[in-house]
């Protein structure tokens, strides 16, 4: 079992950075691929980022690609999610997911193992 809870988001003009948090809990959380999501209103839940369990590969949306940084800290059982030169199109609730599939096979929101319960991004224009 693996709870997951995002810390980071919050209101931020266009242009601007965030950095977002999820901390898990449970002993097996480098055995994990770690991703993010988001959803917007009235929008399906899209995939964000994604990274292996060493760190050693990631996966990116197209439209964060370049903007956008995943990283983990498996000792701090912690995974991020850096957001730099951002868009009003990037609001959304973000999602932290776990996921058993490698880093390009996580994209499908039924891969997932564990969500978090989400954090609100606002991007102001």
């Amino acid at each position: 079992q693996v709870q997951l809870v995002e810390s980071g988001g919050g209101l931020v003009q266009a242009g601007g950075s965030l950095r977002l948090s999820c901390a898990a809990s449970g002993r097996t959380f480098n055995s994990y691929t770690m991703g993010w999501f988001r959803q917007a209103p009235g929008k399906e839940r899209e995939f964000v980022a994604a990274i292996s369990w060493s760190g050693g590969s990631t996966y990116w949306a197209d439209s964060v690609k370049g903007r956008f940084t995943i990283s983990r800290d498996n000792a701090k059982n912690t995974v991020y999610l850096q957001m730099n030169s951002l868009k009003p199109e990037d609001t959304a609730v973000y999602y932290c997911a776990a996921s058993k599939y490698s880093t390009v096979l996580v994209r499908t929101t039924t891969r997932i193992d564990y969500w978090g319960q989400g954090t609100q991004v606002t991007v102001s224009s």
